[in-house]
């Protein structure tokens, strides 16, 4: 249950889209967005921060929140293009494809965190730690968290050595010892800070 209740609007009355992104701080596979407007009349007492949440608990509000959603969109941006424009500028960039898939136009966006590139044609306000306080940026950390931990489980399959099935490609002991016993995997992110000691590693 939530510490307290979350708002399912900032602004009511108008239609508000929530967004958020999940692995930002990983070393290996993308950077995946959600965007989520819900109804006026949405209730759920289990939605709240996916951090927050069990897996089993995220994995059981996924089909509940893509089924009562107005319009929801999930964006992806590879590993290799974080690279090329870096994380942050990946992050945005993820929201705005997320938003590009909405089939109802938001009339405004509310974005995790405190920094956002705006989207063209649509106002936004960033709320720090927003998953925490607002359902539909908590609704689109759920769709974020469960679609990226579904790529990794299926990249798991190609590199089991690294164990992305539990740690997901974050940066756990167990993915940097792997990574320092059998190097770096094509879907790792080269621009990150792959072990804590730097060690040269054989790409």
């Amino acid at each position: 249950m939530p510490d307290k209740k979350l708002q399912l609007y900032l602004e009511e009355g108008r239609v508000e889209a929530g967004c958020d992104e999940a692995g930002r701080g990983c070393l290996a596979g993308p950077v995946v967005a959600a965007a989520v407007i819900l109804p006026p009349d949405f209730e759920n007492d289990l939605l709240n921060d996916s951090k927050k949440l069990t897996e089993r608990q995220r994995y059981q509000l996924r089909p509940l929140i893509e089924a009562q959603a107005v319009a929801y969109g999930v964006g992806v941006v590879s590993h290799t293009e974080i690279d090329e424009i870096n994380i942050l500028n990946a992050s945005f960039l993820a929201m705005h494809r997320a938003i590009e898939q909405l089939g109802t136009v938001p009339d405004h966006l509310l974005i995790d965190g405190n920094r956002f590139r705006a989207y063209p044609n649509i106002a936004h306000t960033c709320v720090v730690k927003g998953d925490g306080k607002l359902l539909p940026i908590a609704a689109a950390s759920v769709l974020a968290k469960t679609y990226r931990d579904d790529l990794m489980n299926e990249l798991h399959h190609q590199f089991p050595r690294y164990a992305w099935d539990k740690n997901k490609g974050y940066p756990t002991q167990a993915h940097r010892k792997a990574i320092r016993e059998f190097g770096t995997t094509p879907f790792h992110r080269m621009t990150f800070r792959l072990l804590d000691d730097q060690l040269t590693l054989d790409l």
